[in-house]
C-alpha cells in the first residue's frame, strides 16, 4: 500500500497528465500503483483514484482484473469491480462473473453484478446462465435477474427469445426484464409476452407476470388476469387479484365480486376481498370528479 502523500502526488501527477495529454497508456507500472491507490483508507480519494482510472479507460482494464480476481486487500477488490463499471470493458466479465460467484465478500459481488449490467447485451448469456444453474444460490440467481432487468431493452432480442427457456428461473427473470422493456418502450410485442407468461406453468413466472402487468397498469390484460382468478393455484389468484387492483378499472369489480363467492382458500380470499375494497373506493372517487 501507498502512504497517503505518495498517492495523493501520484493521483496529481497523472491527473495533470491527462490534461496535458502526456499520460503514456503502456505505461504498466504507473497503472499498477493507480490500482493499489484503491486501498487508500479515505473514501473520497478512492473514488477520486476509480473515477481517474475510469478515464484512462480499457489501458486500466487488465490491471482491474487482477486486482479483482487476487488482490488480498478486499477494499481494493470493491473499488476494482466499482471502476469496472465506469470503464464497461467487455473482456472483464469472466472475471467479474467468477467475483460474483466465488468472492466471499458481499460488497464485492453486489459491485461485480452492477458492473456486469453496465456492460450491457454483452453480460445476458453468462447471466442466463447463472440462472439456469440449479448450483448458484437464490441470492446469486437474483443479482442475476437485477442486472437482467437493468440491461432491459439494450438486450430485448434476447430476452425474447428466452421467454420459452426450459428453466423456470429463466424465465421468470426475463418476464421481470421484458416488464422493464415495456416500461422503457412500450411496445405491443412486450406486453404480449407478459401476458401470455400469465399461462405459464410455473407459479413462479405466472405471479412474476400478473405483478407485472399490474404496476404497468396494463388495461389490455384485464381479461386474462380475470381468467387467472379461476386458476387451481391460490398465489396466482392472489397475483391476479392485485394485479386487477393495481390497473384499477371498475370492470374488474363484478367478476372480482364472482370469484370471491366461489374461493375456498381464506388466504385467497382476504386478498380479493382487498382488491374490490380498493376499487369501490377508486369507483367512488371518480363519481365525484
Amino acid at each position: 500500500m501507498l502512504a497517503q502523500k505518495e498517492t495523493d502526488d501520484l493521483l496529481d501527477r497523472v491527473v495533470e497528465q491527462i490534461t496535458q495529454q502526456t499520460f503514456d497508456p503502456n505505461d504498466s507500472h504507473l497503472l499498477q500503483k493507480m490500482v493499489e491507490c484503491l486501498g487508500d483508507s479515505r473514501g473520497m480519494v478512492r473514488l477520486r483514484c476509480a473515477q481517474t482510472l475510469g478515464e484512462i479507460g480499457k489501458p486500466a482494464t487488465p490491471f482491474l482484473i487482477e486486482a479483482l480476481a487476487r488482490h488480498e486487500n478486499v477494499v481494493v477488490r470493491r473499488a476494482a469491480a466499482k471502476t469496472l463499471t465506469l470503464i464497461a470493458d467487455a473482456t472483464a466479465i469472466p472475471t467479474l462473473i467468477h467475483a460474483l460467484l466465488n468472492d466471499e465478500d458481499t460488497v464485492v459481488k453486489g459491485s461485480s453484478v452492477g458492473a456486469l449490467a453496465r456492460m450491457g447485451e454483452a453480460s445476458v448469456p453468462v447471466l442466463l446462465e447463472i440462472l439456469a444453474s440449479p448450483e448458484n444460490p437464490e441470492s446469486t440467481k437474483g443479482h442475476a435477474a437485477w442486472a437482467l432487468a437493468f440491461i432491459g431493452s439494450e438486450a430485448k432480442e434476447q430476452l425474447y427469445r428466452e421467454i420459452s427457456s426450459e428453466s423456470a428461473e429463466v424465465r421468470g427473470a426475463v418476464v421481470g426484464a421484458i416488464a422493464k422493456v415495456a416500461q422503457e418502450q412500450p411496445e405491443e410485442k412486450a406486453f404480449q409476452y407478459l401476458i401470455n407468461a400469465l399461462s405459464d406453468r410455473a407459479q413462479s413466472v405466472r405471479c412474476e407476470a400478473a405483478s407485472a402487468l399490474g404496476n404497468l397498469s396494463y388495461k389490455s390484460a384485464i381479461p386474462n388476469l380475470v381468467e387467472l382468478l379461476h386458476h387451481p393455484d391460490g398465489e396466482s389468484r392472489k397475483a391476479a387479484a392485485l394485479a386487477l387492483m393495481k390497473i384499477g378499472e371498475r370492470e374488474s369489480l363484478e367478476p372480482l365480486q364472482a370469484a370471491l363467492t366461489k374461493e375456498s382458500e381464506a388466504a385467497v380470499g382476504t386478498i380479493i376481498k382487498l382488491a374490490i375494497s380498493q376499487l369501490e373506493k377508486q369507483s367512488e372517487t371518480d363519481d365525484w370528479e
